[in-house]
């Protein structure tokens, strides 16, 4: 019996010897870098309702009742947004803005003046657009709108009788702009917008050669912001 437990004794030392030598030989286990957390790319939803404000300039031409000068302008905005086929935007928006005076007018060499003085614009476009990421570039265009022309004929200063035709507050008008998602719930844009009223006659014996045609155009370039509700829930994350 001793000599059975010597040797099962013997056998087993030899048994962890032969192990710690084959775990020596064994190669360290590689390291494993954690995987980087990459963050969810952000998607935005131009879905919903919105309401704002502007501010900016209107411009006549050389042909415009009003004078070529510039005006300052501002005024609020509203409007809804459908976002479809993952990235064109379409919807409709009413505006409305103040202007100030400009009665540089038209001026003759006998020294009539004619001036004009339309302080208010508004009107109701459709617009399209197509979005990347907070960007939405977009054209509009529709119904425009003007108040009274305010026209009148002096010579040296003093009112002049006359007649005018063609005086519409109805028109037209087109323009396009950029739009960018800043903030949740928050965009802002500028904006190119051209309102086309048609051309108003002022007859009078004032004038040299009894009447004169102008057009009722204004240009005008805005920059506005807007808060957005929105009706398509709020934005969502996609990894």
């Amino acid at each position: 019996m001793k000599k059975l437990l010597l040797g099962a004794s013997a056998i087993v030392a030899v048994a962890a010897l032969t192990n710690s030598a084959f775990a020596a030989d064994l190669a360290a286990r590689p390291y494993t870098k954690a995987p980087v957390y990459t963050a969810p790319a952000q998607v935005y939803n131009w879905t919903g309702f919105y309401i704002g404000g502007h501010v900016g300039g209107a411009f006549g031409d050389s042909s415009s009742i009003a004078g070529d000068g510039g005006r300052f302008m501002g005024g609020v905005q509203g409007g809804a947004d459908y976002q479809f086929a993952t990235n064109w935007v379409v919807g409709v928006e009413a505006q409305y803005s103040w202007m100030g005076s400009n009665n540089t007018g038209r001026a003759f060499p006998n020294g009539t003046l004619v001036t004009a003085n339309n302080d208010q614009l508004g009107s109701v476009t459709g617009r399209l657009g197509y979005t990347w990421g907070p960007a939405l570039l977009y054209a509009k265009g529709g119904y425009a709108w003007k108040d009274n022309s305010n026209i009148g004929v002096s010579n040296t200063g003093i009112a002049q009788p006359f007649t005018t035709s063609g005086n519409a507050k109805d028109g037209y008008t087109v323009g396009a702009g950029l739009e960018y998602m800043f903030a949740p719930s928050w965009s802002a844009k500028v904006e190119y917008q051209y309102y086309n009223f048609g051309n108003t006659t002022v007859s009078s014996l004032a004038i040299p050669t009894g009447g004169a045609s102008y057009n009722n155009d204004e240009h005008t370039v805005k920059a506005g912001l807007n808060y957005r509700f929105g009706w398509g829930g709020p934005e969502v994350a996609k990894y």
